[in-house]
C-alpha cells in the first residue's frame, strides 16, 4: 500500500491537463514523479532516510507491504484510491 507518496511535481498535472489522461493511468505510467523506491524492513527505513539526507536526496517512507493473494499495488493519492 502506498499511502505516505511525495507532493506531486508540477509538470505531472501539465502532463495530464494538456492530455487527458486520468490520474489512474497517469500513476501507471509515470510513477508520478517517485524517482526510486526500496523495499527493506521497517527497522531499516530511518537509517536509509538519514543516509539520503546526507547526499541531499529527499526520502520518506511511502508505504507499507504485506502478505496478499496475488500481485497487486494500492495507491492511496490526493486524486483517489487506484489498485493495480
Amino acid at each position: 500500500m502506498k499511502d505516505n507518496l511525495f507532493t506531486l511535481p508540477p509538470l505531472f498535472r501539465l502532463i495530464r491537463q494538456e492530455s487527458g489522461t486520468g490520474w489512474e493511468e497517469m500513476y501507471r505510467v509515470f510513477n508520478m514523479g517517485h524517482r526510486m523506491e526500496i523495499y527493506v524492513p521497517a527497522g531499516f527505513a530511518d537509517n536509509i532516510i538519514q543516509v539520503s539526507k546526507q547526499f541531499d536526496v529527499e526520502a520518506q517512507i511511502i508505504g507499507f507491504c504485506k502478505k496478499a493473494k496475488g500481485r497487486r499495488v494500492f495507491i492511496e493519492s490526493e486524486f483517489g484510491s487506484f489498485t493495480y
